[in-house]
């Protein structure tokens, strides 16, 4: 782990107590009649009232059960923020969000942004009378040309997905908060909130597709809000009751777990990542990489200023065209050909045909995302298995280096 510890430097601190408050906060034994030290998980939907009205502090699992309640006070410390709601996925959040939002209201959302959020803001938003403008919020004066009186929410992702273009949370928010009645939220699923506290940096709103890091072990879907906001949790609260999308109890204590090692995890996905994109960055095979965490990225200064360290996510242009991309991805061992990331193990994908084949092609062009993309999930296994089964993937992709396009 020197290696991991040497790749920080330049970041910010990381945020104290971290740790403490992942094992700790919302996990008190002393709420459970049993003192358990690991919260139980209730599976009840219902919860015994003393009289008519008067309960104790659950009355039906929609609204509130104690499972979900633990994770949601851990979540909510670790983002620096007073509340956070859990929901049945990211997506589940990303709707319960819109619904503060009607008809007639503007979204301005990143361009590179993840398809499904891109997916819904186009085709499902839209529908419903929600415009949804797409901008490159890393270009600030783009954002501010882009607000009109209809605008009532920017969405920004950063890093954004598959791009890892990093954008000013600090800036977008002097600019959108310039508007009154306009939010600001920051989808941070790719930093986790170990690397990145958007609610710190201006955002009202910090979300997660908790599938990936923040659960860490692919094995839950699950999306998260964090915010300080006393009338927005509110109404946030109201919707996640009355449209119903909540994870399941024993989800939930599946993230709670994953929580405990949230801080060892991002260390190590840092450390192998940057590894692997250093080994990337030197192989004549590859056109070119993209990560913050590397000094050849663009906004390599900016990720410092904002975060702790990196995540796992690489995205890289294979040299040759789509046959190469292909042959590559195929001849991958260790690394499994699957969407998703943030987890334990290693993952590769390509974006223009598997998560991102849903955003419109010209847009990909625009954007970059070409057949010669591809995105990896940099997992926790040992850095030089890794690089070695990118490089035999790489030498049976292009053998011999003559690349015709």
């Amino acid at each position: 782990m020197e290696g991991a510890k040497e790749s920080r430097s330049g970041f910010l601190p990381p945020f104290r107590h971290f740790a403490t408050q992942a094992i700790h906060v919302g996990q008190e034994p002393e709420q459970w009649s049993s003192l358990a030290v690991v919260p139980p998980i209730s599976l009840a939907t219902t919860f015994k009232q003393q009289a008519p009205g008067q309960h104790s502090g659950f009355e039906y699992s929609r609204c509130g059960n104690p499972s979900r309640d633990c994770l949601e006070k851990a979540v909510a410390a670790l983002d620096g923020g007073k509340y956070c709601l859990a929901y049945a996925s990211g997506l589940a959040a990303t709707l319960n969000i819109a619904h503060l939002l009607k008809a007639g209201d503007t979204v301005i959302c990143t361009d590179d942004v993840y398809g499904g959020t891109n997916r819904y803001f186009r085709r499902i938003a839209a529908n419903m009378g929600l415009k949804a403008v797409f901008v490159d919020c890393t270009k600030l004066e783009c954002l501010e040309a882009a607000i009109t009186p209809e605008t009532k929410l920017v969405w920004i992702e950063t890093p954004t997905n598959p791009m890892l273009k990093v954008v000013d949370i600090q800036g977008c928010a002097n600019i959108v908060h310039k508007h009154k009645g306009v939010i600001l939220v920051v989808d941070n699923t790719f930093m986790s909130a170990y690397f990145q506290r958007p609610l710190s940096l201006g955002a009202d709103i910090c979300m997660y597709s908790a599938t990936k890091y923040m659960n860490g072990h692919s094995d839950v879907v699950m999306g998260l809000v964090s915010l300080n906001n006393d009338e927005l949790h509110e109404k946030l609260r109201f919707l996640q009751y009355s449209i119903g999308a909540i994870p399941s109890p024993f989800d939930c204590y599946l993230c709670n777990r994953g929580l405990k090692t949230l801080p060892i995890r991002m260390k190590q996905h840092f450390h192998n990542a940057l590894t692997v994109a250093q080994y990337l960055e030197s192989d004549p095979r590859v056109e070119k990489v993209i990560f913050p965490g590397l000094q050849s990225h663009p906004q390599y200064d900016l990720t410092q200023r904002q975060c702790t360290g990196c995540p796992g996510i690489i995205s890289f242009y294979i040299k040759g065209n789509l046959e190469n991309a292909s042959q590559f991805l195929k001849n991958l061992k260790l690394f499994t050909l699957a969407e998703s990331l943030g987890g334990y193990e290693s993952l590769a994908e390509h974006p223009a045909i598997m998560t991102h084949a849903s955003v419109p092609k010209e847009d990909r062009e625009v954007l970059g995302i070409s057949d010669t993309l591809i995105r990896l999930s940099v997992g926790l296994e040992d850095s030089e298995d890794l690089l070695e089964d990118l490089d035999q993937a790489l030498k049976a992709a292009i053998p011999d280096y003559r690349i015709r396009n």
